[in-house]
């Protein structure tokens, strides 16, 4: 049993962040509810990683008799997240002030893109939007081209979903000590300009070109710091910053530094990246990774997330599962006692309708009333 072992969440079905969170939450072993809005006869592929662990309840949440069921559930939960843009909640009638009056501990997690309030507050936005408005897009891409989205991880993954787990963890320790919930307000452009931290200490210190891309060190401006493409058309990384590790990225490259020049001499830097590429480019990468793999060189294959499945340290870690034919991350962290496991695959909408409500209280007439009604199906 996972560390949340004993806690109840639950979620109301959105995309992206909400049920990355929900997911990590279940992954620790919270009792993870998804409240879907119509029933299904399998699991949706697009959730067949992110629905793992969960239980699904479908309540029509435009009846009287859904949002009554609703708050029942929320009677017997720790915490509720929120993926809707503000004010959808209050309008269904399952707003904070009338959950948290039915269970005065709740946490309430609200996941949105530009926060609860703001000039930008109920405008429509994507991860792409989020990492804009906090220049963590502009920072991303080569020094010539336009800005290039790091895929959805700034903000839908690390901005959002990672932050509304810290949240509801941080949340749930103060109710244990005053016995009351609270809102939380979880917005991925605050996430986003959260992961930019680094750069704005780097930037008061005089270190960072905020204007230009490619002209840092953690950019892809330095020759120590980069990706390079080998003989057969594939890449590897180089991360050698210390000097220690760059003067065995010179000894296992063959090169002397000496001649090679000083490694941190920003104006020489876009021909050590030339000098370098060429010498890149005479192995395959195998056979850098012979050469270079395991050592303090700081350096690994750059792999597709396919191929990242098999490589020797993921496999050593057992850092991939699969389920229901789906290969997919195993639960991170890993904790010494309490192990973070996966219960079961996604479940198809609906799948636990009527065990979750007769295990929050519900009788069978009253199930049948709901069903009758039109509240669940």
């Amino acid at each position: 049993m996972g560390p949340l072992n004993g806690y109840t969440v639950i979620e109301l079905a959105g995309i992206g962040p909400a049920p990355m969170g929900g997911m990590m939450l279940a992954d620790q072993g919270a009792e993870v509810i998804r409240v879907d809005r119509a029933a299904a006869d399998a699991p949706s592929p697009l959730e067949s990683v992110s629905g793992r662990g969960k239980k699904s309840v479908v309540l029509n949440l435009k009846s009287p008799e859904g949002i009554e069921a609703l708050l029942r559930m929320v009677e017997n939960a720790d915490v509720l997240i929120d993926p809707f843009r503000p004010g959808v909640c209050e309008k269904l009638g399952i707003g904070p002030e009338v959950c948290l009056k039915r269970n005065p501990k709740l946490v309430f997690a609200r996941m949105t893109g530009w926060g609860q309030d703001g000039p930008l507050a109920k405008a429509a936005g994507h991860d792409i939007n989020y990492i804009a408005l906090t220049g963590a897009l502009f920072a991303n891409g080569e020094g010539a081209g336009r800005p290039m989205p790091p895929l959805n991880l700034v903000g839908d993954m690390g901005g959002g979903g990672m932050l509304l787990v810290n949240g509801v963890l941080a949340a749930l320790l103060e109710t244990a000590s005053s016995g009351q919930g609270q809102v939380i307000d979880i917005a991925m452009v605050d996430g986003a300009a959260q992961l930019m931290w680094m750069f704005h200490s780097f930037y008061g210190a005089g270190l960072w070109n905020a204007d230009q891309r490619e002209a840092n060190m953690l950019d892809g401006g330095t020759h120590f710091y980069n990706t390079y493409e080998c003989a057969d058309g594939e890449y590897v990384s180089i991360g050698s910053i210390e000097p220690q590790f760059y003067a065995l990225l010179m000894e296992k490259a063959g090169l002397s530094e000496a001649d090679f020049g000083e490694q941190n001499n920003p104006a020489r830097w876009p021909e050590q990246k030339k000098a370098l590429a060429s010498v890149m480019r005479q192995k395959t990468r195998d056979e850098w990774c012979e050469l270079m793999e395991g050592s303090d060189v700081c350096f690994a294959p750059v792999l597709r997330f396919t191929e990242a499945t098999t490589h020797k340290a993921a496999v050593a870690r057992d850092s991939y599962i699969e389920l229901d034919g789906v290969v997919q991350p195993a639960p991170a962290p890993r904790f010494s006692r309490t192990a973070a496991t996966v219960a079961h695959g996604a479940r198809a909408n609906g799948a636990d309708t009527e065990s979750v409500l007769g295990a929050m209280g519900f009788g069978e007439q009253e199930i049948a009333s709901l069903r009758e009604a039109g509240a669940i199906n």
